[in-house]
């Protein structure tokens, strides 16, 4: 039986190369021997077929196989745009 991949939601951060887009996922974890809970930030590199992320996007990434030497994730979906000041003009 296959294992469930992983999922994760984050925020683009770059959207600058081609078909790869940038997620930086946060998350809340407690400091292991002083007990602080404190933020924890990690970046992701995803594979965006058709460009259709932009930066400010919240996204769910999800695992696959290795892409290129740093993308093992792919964008499953657009769960919320960004609205830019670029945009808008």
């Amino acid at each position: 039986m296959r294992a469930r991949r992983k999922t994760l939601v984050g925020t683009v951060t770059s959207d600058k190369m081609d078909k790869t887009v940038v997620v930086t996922v946060n998350r809340i974890t407690r400091h292991p021997l002083y007990g602080k809970v404190i933020k924890v930030s990690k970046k992701y590199k995803a594979h965006d077929e058709n460009n259709e992320a932009k930066m400010g996007d919240v996204v769910r990434i999800c695992e696959c196989r290795p892409i290129s030497k740093d993308k093992t994730f792919f964008v499953q979906e657009i769960l919320e745009r960004s609205v830019l000041v670029d945009d808008l003009i």
